[in-house]
């Protein structure tokens, strides 16, 4: 089973910019689709960002543009970088894995998840 740990996340203000990281250890990130999930205070899990194994991505309209989500196979490594950071971005955002190659933006498809980093954009 992949183990994923998020780092990156922190304070900035609208307009700004932050790269999140997913580093995967236990398995090889090239074998999952992997996803970035965020989940706001009273809010539900929202899909942000899928990237599989081909290295194909989709996202959810509101940060097409905006955010790109890559992979480092060499260094086991899924990244989320976002820019022109809005108020309502707030959240904690997760990675997630799942093992295989349907790769849906529905955080019940996914089986293995990180603890999160926190993201503040404020004005």
């Amino acid at each position: 089973q992949v183990q994923l740990v998020e780092s990156g996340g922190g304070s900035v203000q609208a307009g700004g910019s932050l790269r999140l990281s997913c580093a995967a250890s236990g398995s090889t990130v090239s074998n999952y689709c992997m996803a970035w999930f965020r989940q706001a205070p009273g809010k539900g899990r929202e899909g942000v960002a899928t990237i599989n194994s081909g290295s194909s991505a989709q996202y959810t309209p509101s940060v097409r543009g905006r955010f790109t989500v890559s992979v480092d196979n060499a260094k086991n490594t899924v990244y989320l970088q976002m820019n022109s950071l809005k108020l309502e971005e707030t959240a904690m955002y997760y990675c997630a894995a799942r093992s295989s190659s349907y790769c849906p933006l529905v955080a019940g498809n996914f089986g293995a998840w990180g603890q999160g980093t926190q993201v503040t954009v404020s004005s």
